[in-house]
């Protein structure tokens, strides 16, 4: 498999979650088989576990939720019936995904630094959060 099928964005949000776009993507190229070896690592780890934590949704039960969909609206539905946090919640994970790592969160900026320097876009001072980093990376920014 050497052509990457891009997920959506981290920024793009779905029922007032940022990132549940981009989980639900990878998800459904993971049942395809078509999940690019770059993504296998972190598959519902990094962003997709930090959603699965603040929702309190079991990784393996989302999976079946997306297989057993064929709109994102279905998957919204389910995540509205079953997802009981209010935008509080939703707002606290947004800020957190969007602004990470912290600016005194040393050892997190230095490897953001060092993804940068690996990608070869060290010179790319917009890219300031890991958010910021997969859109560049993937070619949006």
């Amino acid at each position: 498999m050497s052509d990457i099928i891009y997920p959506r964005s981290p920024r793009e949000t779905m029922c007032g979650w940022v990132h549940l776009p981009r989980f639900v993507d990878k998800i459904r190229l993971h049942l395809a088989g078509k999940l690019h070896p770059d993504y296998q690592p972190n598959f519902c780890k990094g962003f997709d576990g930090l959603w699965l934590e603040t929702a309190g949704v079991d990784a393996a039960q989302f999976i079946e939720v997306v297989r057993n969909s064929i709109t994102d609206g279905q998957v919204c539905d389910w995540v509205r019936a079953n997802v009981k946090k209010d935008e509080s919640v939703r707002a606290a994970h947004r800020d957190r995904m969007l602004n990470y790592p912290r600016k005194d969160d040393a050892q997190m900026q230095d490897r953001l630094r060092m993804r940068k320097d690996q990608a070869g876009m060290a010179h790319r001072n917009d890219i300031q959060s890991f958010v910021d980093f997969i859109d560049a990376d993937e070619k949006r920014l």
